[in-house]
Protein backbone atom coordinates (compact mmCIF):
# COMPACT_ATOMS: atom_id res chain seq x y z
CA UNK A 1 0.00 0.00 0.00
CA UNK A 2 1.00 3.68 -0.87
CA UNK A 3 2.32 5.32 2.55
CA UNK A 4 1.05 8.54 0.79
CA UNK A 5 -2.42 7.15 0.61
CA UNK A 6 -4.89 8.92 3.50
CA UNK A 7 -6.73 5.40 3.34
CA UNK A 8 -3.62 3.17 4.38
CA UNK A 9 -1.56 2.72 7.38
CA UNK A 10 1.31 4.65 7.77
CA UNK A 11 5.53 4.20 7.11
CA UNK A 12 6.65 1.12 8.27
CA UNK A 13 7.81 2.11 12.45
CA UNK A 14 11.00 1.20 11.66
CA UNK A 15 11.40 3.93 9.25
CA UNK A 16 13.13 6.55 10.85
CA UNK A 17 13.83 9.32 7.92
CA UNK A 18 10.51 10.61 8.88
CA UNK A 19 10.64 12.45 12.58
CA UNK A 20 8.51 14.32 14.79
CA UNK A 21 4.92 15.01 14.23
CA UNK A 22 5.26 14.00 10.53
CA UNK A 23 5.58 10.21 11.14
CA UNK A 24 1.53 10.82 12.30
CA UNK A 25 0.29 12.73 9.57
CA UNK A 26 -2.49 10.68 8.26
CA UNK A 27 -2.27 8.06 11.01
CA UNK A 28 -5.82 7.69 12.91
CA UNK A 29 -6.28 8.91 16.37
CA UNK A 30 -8.85 8.11 18.75
CA UNK A 31 -9.51 10.83 21.33
CA UNK A 32 -11.86 8.93 24.46
CA UNK A 33 -13.53 12.12 26.78
CA UNK A 34 -13.17 13.96 23.41
CA UNK A 35 -16.17 16.40 24.27
CA UNK A 36 -14.66 19.11 26.40
CA UNK A 37 -11.91 19.77 28.27
CA UNK A 38 -8.35 17.71 27.96
CA UNK A 39 -10.26 15.29 25.32
CA UNK A 40 -11.24 18.48 23.48
CA UNK A 41 -7.85 19.68 23.29
CA UNK A 42 -6.29 16.95 22.41
CA UNK A 43 -8.40 16.09 19.26
CA UNK A 44 -8.03 19.40 18.43
CA UNK A 45 -4.28 19.42 18.11
CA UNK A 46 -3.68 15.88 16.65
CA UNK A 47 -5.85 17.17 14.30
CA UNK A 48 -4.36 20.20 13.35
CA UNK A 49 -0.83 18.07 13.55
CA UNK A 50 -2.29 16.36 10.35
CA UNK A 51 -3.89 13.11 12.03
CA UNK A 52 -7.21 11.97 11.12
CA UNK A 53 -9.36 12.15 14.48
CA UNK A 54 -11.71 9.83 15.77
CA UNK A 55 -13.56 11.89 19.16
CA UNK A 56 -15.81 9.62 21.43
CA UNK A 57 -18.25 10.83 23.79
CA UNK A 58 -21.69 10.50 25.01
CA UNK A 59 -22.53 13.92 24.26
CA UNK A 60 -22.16 13.60 20.88
CA UNK A 61 -23.96 16.91 19.86
CA UNK A 62 -20.44 18.60 20.85
CA UNK A 63 -18.40 16.53 19.22
CA UNK A 64 -20.73 17.16 15.63
CA UNK A 65 -19.82 20.60 16.84
CA UNK A 66 -16.30 20.09 16.59
CA UNK A 67 -16.90 17.91 13.03
CA UNK A 68 -18.66 21.39 11.83
CA UNK A 69 -15.28 23.77 12.59
CA UNK A 70 -12.64 20.70 11.87
CA UNK A 71 -14.25 19.03 8.56
CA UNK A 72 -13.62 15.86 7.41
CA UNK A 73 -10.67 14.48 9.14
CA UNK A 74 -12.82 14.59 12.15
CA UNK A 75 -15.36 12.07 12.70
CA UNK A 76 -17.67 11.73 16.25
CA UNK A 77 -18.80 8.55 17.67
CA UNK A 78 -21.55 8.66 19.87
CA UNK A 79 -20.04 6.30 22.36
CA UNK A 80 -20.81 4.60 26.02
CA UNK A 81 -17.22 3.07 27.39
CA UNK A 82 -19.19 1.46 30.51
CA UNK A 83 -21.05 -0.37 27.94
CA UNK A 84 -18.37 -2.77 26.04
CA UNK A 85 -20.67 -3.23 23.08
CA UNK A 86 -20.36 0.16 22.05
CA UNK A 87 -16.66 0.17 22.53
CA UNK A 88 -16.74 -3.29 20.07
CA UNK A 89 -19.12 -1.20 17.76
CA UNK A 90 -17.23 2.19 17.28
CA UNK A 91 -13.97 0.44 16.59
CA UNK A 92 -15.47 -1.60 13.52
CA UNK A 93 -16.87 1.73 12.25
CA UNK A 94 -13.52 2.63 12.72
CA UNK A 95 -11.87 0.04 11.02
CA UNK A 96 -14.66 -0.01 7.75
CA UNK A 97 -13.75 3.98 7.60
CA UNK A 98 -9.89 4.48 8.11
CA UNK A 99 -8.68 0.81 8.73
CA UNK A 100 -8.47 0.88 12.33
CA UNK A 101 -6.59 2.96 14.99
CA UNK A 102 -2.55 4.14 15.13
CA UNK A 103 -2.83 6.36 18.04
CA UNK A 104 -5.16 5.75 21.34
CA UNK A 105 -5.52 8.62 23.89
CA UNK A 106 -7.25 7.46 26.48
CA UNK A 107 -8.86 10.38 28.07
CA UNK A 108 -12.25 9.63 29.64
CA UNK A 109 -12.20 9.73 33.28
CA UNK A 110 -14.29 11.23 36.28
CA UNK A 111 -13.94 11.63 39.93
CA UNK A 112 -16.50 11.13 42.68
CA UNK A 113 -16.36 12.48 46.33
CA UNK A 114 -16.83 9.07 47.60
CA UNK A 115 -14.56 7.93 50.57
CA UNK A 116 -14.34 4.61 51.41
CA UNK A 117 -16.44 5.01 54.93
CA UNK A 118 -19.26 6.69 53.42
CA UNK A 119 -19.53 6.66 49.56
CA UNK A 120 -21.88 5.60 47.32
CA UNK A 121 -21.06 2.21 45.51
CA UNK A 122 -22.65 3.41 42.17
CA UNK A 123 -19.67 6.24 42.57
CA UNK A 124 -17.20 4.17 43.44
CA UNK A 125 -18.95 1.72 40.33
CA UNK A 126 -18.67 4.22 38.20
CA UNK A 127 -14.98 5.44 38.49
CA UNK A 128 -14.05 1.58 38.26
CA UNK A 129 -15.42 1.23 35.21
CA UNK A 130 -14.85 4.39 33.21
CA UNK A 131 -11.41 5.07 34.73
CA UNK A 132 -9.99 1.39 35.26
CA UNK A 133 -12.24 -1.37 32.99
CA UNK A 134 -13.17 0.87 29.99
CA UNK A 135 -9.12 1.83 29.66
CA UNK A 136 -8.46 -2.04 29.08
CA UNK A 137 -11.29 -2.41 26.90
CA UNK A 138 -10.26 0.10 24.74
CA UNK A 139 -6.86 -0.72 25.10
CA UNK A 140 -7.09 -4.14 23.86
CA UNK A 141 -9.09 -3.45 20.69
CA UNK A 142 -6.77 -0.41 19.54
CA UNK A 143 -3.82 -2.93 19.94
CA UNK A 144 -5.44 -5.30 17.74
CA UNK A 145 -5.77 -3.00 15.27
CA UNK A 146 -2.00 -1.51 15.77
CA UNK A 147 -0.77 -4.76 15.34
CA UNK A 148 -2.06 -4.97 11.61
CA UNK A 149 -0.83 -1.33 11.23
CA UNK A 150 2.50 -2.25 11.66
CA UNK A 151 2.71 0.31 14.92
CA UNK A 152 1.12 2.91 17.12
CA UNK A 153 0.76 4.41 20.59
CA UNK A 154 -1.21 4.32 23.67
CA UNK A 155 -1.54 7.74 25.40
CA UNK A 156 -3.62 7.22 28.91
CA UNK A 157 -4.25 9.90 30.67
CA UNK A 158 -3.67 9.85 34.28
CA UNK A 159 -3.22 12.08 37.58
CA UNK A 160 -1.12 12.82 40.00
CA UNK A 161 -3.63 11.09 41.99
CA UNK A 162 -2.06 7.84 40.31
CA UNK A 163 1.23 8.80 43.24
CA UNK A 164 -0.39 10.51 46.35
CA UNK A 165 -3.59 9.51 47.62
CA UNK A 166 -5.51 13.07 48.33
CA UNK A 167 -7.76 13.37 51.58
CA UNK A 168 -11.13 11.02 51.33
CA UNK A 169 -10.27 10.66 47.66
CA UNK A 170 -9.07 6.59 48.16
CA UNK A 171 -11.37 5.26 45.39
CA UNK A 172 -10.54 7.85 42.81
CA UNK A 173 -7.05 7.69 43.65
CA UNK A 174 -7.07 3.47 43.33
CA UNK A 175 -8.25 3.73 40.16
CA UNK A 176 -5.54 5.97 39.00
CA UNK A 177 -2.92 3.82 40.63
CA UNK A 178 -4.92 0.58 38.67
CA UNK A 179 -3.87 2.98 35.33
CA UNK A 180 -0.36 3.15 36.30
CA UNK A 181 -0.02 -0.89 36.99
CA UNK A 182 -1.74 -1.30 33.76
CA UNK A 183 0.86 1.18 31.32
CA UNK A 184 3.91 -0.94 32.74
CA UNK A 185 1.88 -4.35 32.66
CA UNK A 186 0.83 -3.39 28.62
CA UNK A 187 5.25 -1.98 28.13
CA UNK A 188 5.35 -5.80 29.77
CA UNK A 189 3.52 -7.62 27.31
CA UNK A 190 4.20 -5.76 24.42
CA UNK A 191 7.98 -6.27 24.58
CA UNK A 192 7.25 -9.87 25.71
CA UNK A 193 5.42 -9.90 21.66
CA UNK A 194 8.51 -7.77 19.77
CA UNK A 195 5.86 -5.15 19.20
CA UNK A 196 6.52 -1.67 17.75
CA UNK A 197 3.64 -0.08 20.42
CA UNK A 198 4.81 2.25 22.49
CA UNK A 199 3.06 3.47 25.70
CA UNK A 200 3.19 6.47 27.70
CA UNK A 201 1.04 7.56 31.09
CA UNK A 202 0.51 10.96 31.43
CA UNK A 203 0.09 12.48 34.91
CA UNK A 204 -1.40 16.01 35.49
CA UNK A 205 -2.22 17.77 38.55
CA UNK A 206 -5.08 20.40 38.59
CA UNK A 207 -5.97 21.55 35.18
CA UNK A 208 -9.31 23.83 34.55
CA UNK A 209 -11.71 21.36 33.19
CA UNK A 210 -15.20 20.32 34.41
CA UNK A 211 -13.68 17.93 36.49
CA UNK A 212 -13.63 19.62 40.47
CA UNK A 213 -17.11 20.55 39.10
CA UNK A 214 -18.29 16.83 38.68
CA UNK A 215 -16.34 15.71 41.65
CA UNK A 216 -17.27 18.19 44.46
CA UNK A 217 -20.83 18.91 42.61
CA UNK A 218 -20.77 22.61 43.37
CA UNK A 219 -19.56 25.69 41.03
CA UNK A 220 -17.97 27.83 43.77
CA UNK A 221 -16.21 24.64 44.86
CA UNK A 222 -14.90 24.05 41.41
CA UNK A 223 -13.70 27.92 41.24
CA UNK A 224 -12.04 27.74 44.61
CA UNK A 225 -9.94 24.81 43.14
CA UNK A 226 -9.51 26.49 40.49
CA UNK A 227 -8.41 29.84 41.59
CA UNK A 228 -5.98 29.26 44.38
CA UNK A 229 -2.96 29.47 41.65
CA UNK A 230 -1.94 29.32 38.17
CA UNK A 231 -3.14 25.52 36.97
CA UNK A 232 -2.63 23.80 34.08
CA UNK A 233 -4.38 24.24 30.58
CA UNK A 234 -5.96 21.65 28.46
CA UNK A 235 -2.76 23.17 25.91
CA UNK A 236 -0.71 22.07 28.34
CA UNK A 237 -1.81 18.44 28.52
CA UNK A 238 -2.19 18.11 24.90
CA UNK A 239 1.17 19.77 24.63
CA UNK A 240 2.96 16.77 26.99
CA UNK A 241 0.30 14.30 24.36
CA UNK A 242 2.80 15.93 20.69
CA UNK A 243 6.31 15.77 23.10
CA UNK A 244 5.60 12.26 23.29
CA UNK A 245 4.33 11.28 20.16
CA UNK A 246 6.76 13.15 18.58
CA UNK A 247 9.67 11.51 19.86
CA UNK A 248 12.13 8.99 18.33
CA UNK A 249 10.70 5.31 17.65
CA UNK A 250 13.69 3.89 20.36
CA UNK A 251 12.16 6.69 22.78
CA UNK A 252 9.43 5.56 25.31
CA UNK A 253 8.17 8.50 27.21
CA UNK A 254 6.75 6.06 30.09
CA UNK A 255 5.39 8.21 32.90
CA UNK A 256 5.29 12.10 32.64
CA UNK A 257 3.74 14.02 35.90
CA UNK A 258 3.18 17.82 34.62
CA UNK A 259 1.93 20.07 37.89
CA UNK A 260 1.06 23.42 38.20
CA UNK A 261 4.12 24.97 39.60
CA UNK A 262 2.52 25.62 42.65
CA UNK A 263 0.89 23.11 43.17
CA UNK A 264 1.87 22.16 47.05
CA UNK A 265 1.80 18.31 46.23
Amino acid sequence: MDPSDPQSPLQDSQTEEVFGMDRWTNAVALVTGASEGIGEEVARRLHAEGMRVVGCARRVDRLQIMRERLGGRFHPVACNLRNEADILHMFAEIETLWGGVDVLINNAGLGHHAPLLSGSTDHWREMLEVNVLALCVTTREAARQMHTRRRGHVVHISSMAAHRVPPNSGVYSATKYAVRSLTEGLRQELREAGSPIRVTSISPGFVETGFARGYHKSEAKARETYERYPVLQPQDVADAVVHCLAAPQRVQVHDMLIRPTQQPL
